[in-house]
């Protein structure tokens, strides 16, 4: 059986993406974890050159580590349309420019299915992925995994959350992630089983193995 470390005291956040951040502050404020993000320490944003979503979140988590000299979580995600061959997958923020607006890149998520003739929901499949992983200043890490998925709507629908939200629609729900609240999207039930989101799920296991709350 796997042994976990448990994560406790000062940690940064290896993100400049504020709605990240806010979601990653909400799932653990419970915890009594000091957070800092690497935006705000001023810290430099690596390379992502990896080939899969948890290269990309440990060369981020590794590079906050380093830098900081204090454990760091670092999340990459994305969203894989069957349609687009999986893209923008890896590529999500990219296609959001140096910017980070995602107006852009949703239009562009609806140029290219309707490039393929993708307007029926049975041809709008997607998930999304959510690789978390912890590192620590002398080596360790701990990596987790949650995935979620959902069809791509063909408008817009809310203005809540951030990213390619607006356009997700999770099966067995009738609201985007845009569209609902915060709680709704990745707020851990009462009889703690799994949050409806990728994120919300990856920080389950993450918090099951490496979290305790005070008291």
């Amino acid at each position: 059986m796997t042994t976990h470390r448990l994560l406790t005291g000062k940690v940064v956040i290896a993100t400049h993406n504020q709605g990240k951040l806010r979601e990653m502050r909400d799932l653990l404020a419970p915890y009594g974890i000091e957070l800092v993000s690497a935006g705000e320490l001023g810290l430099p944003e690596p390379v992502e050159d990896g080939y899969m979503f948890s290269e990309n979140a440990a060369i981020k988590a590794i590079a906050a580590t380093k830098a900081s000299g204090l454990p760091a979580l670092s999340d990459d995600s994305g969203v894989c349309i069957d349609a687009l061959d999986g893209a923008p997958g890896l590529f999500s923020a990219n296609w959001a420019g140096p910017g980070k607006d995602f107006a852009p890149a949703i239009a562009r998520v609806q140029m290219e299915l309707a490039k393929r003739g993708a307007h029926a929901p049975e041809q709008r499949k997607a998930h999304f992925v959510s690789a978390l992983v912890i590192a620590w200043p002398d080596g360790h890490q701990e990596l987790f995994e949650g995935r979620v998925y959902g069809t791509i709507t063909e408008r817009i629908r809310g203005a809540g959350g951030f990213g390619y939200d607006p356009i997700f629609l999770p099966d067995g729900h009738d609201k985007t992630f845009g569209e609902m609240t915060a709680e709704e999207k990745h707020g851990i039930p009462a009889d703690g089983s799994p949050g409806l989101s990728h994120r919300a799920r990856a920080f389950h296991a993450l918090a099951a193995a490496c979290l305790r709350k005070p008291g």
